[in-house]
């Protein structure tokens, strides 16, 4: 049971993991996985379930399909998304700290000598 709502957990697949983000692009997990591996996370992803149809949907003739997504989960229950980089325990491949710009792929660069509260 999550304490609050940035400590979630879910069974993905087999495996009891943190949730680290959910309804991810294919591009976002790419990004995700390769940070999280690199910084020695066990990630899992899988496919987030299908939106929930209503009934005044289903009347529809024609559904259009539903835009693929995934649930990104690491198999470390201790990890917190929020607190990894607010703590500066993550860093990219070039030996930065991944700063919450980074995280958000607002920056191509990570960038934690300015603070997040300044980054305008």
């Amino acid at each position: 049971m999550a304490i609050n709502k940035n400590h979630e957990f879910e069974d993905l697949g087999t495996t009891k993991c943190a949730i680290v983000e959910k309804n991810a692009s294919p591009e976002r997990v790419q990004f995700l996985k390769t940070l999280l591996e690199f910084n020695k996370y066990e990630v899992v992803v899988v496919d987030s379930p299908a939106p929930k149809a209503t009934p005044a949907e289903s009347a529809a003739p024609i559904v259009p399909p539903a835009p693929t997504t995934f649930t990104i989960g690491v198999t470390d229950l201790c990890f917190n998304a929020t607190n990894a980089i607010f703590g500066r325990q993550l860093k990219t491949a070039d030996g930065r700290i991944v700063s919450l710009a980074y995280w958000q792929e607002k920056e191509s660069v990570s960038n934690d000598e300015i603070p997040y509260f300044e980054n305008k």
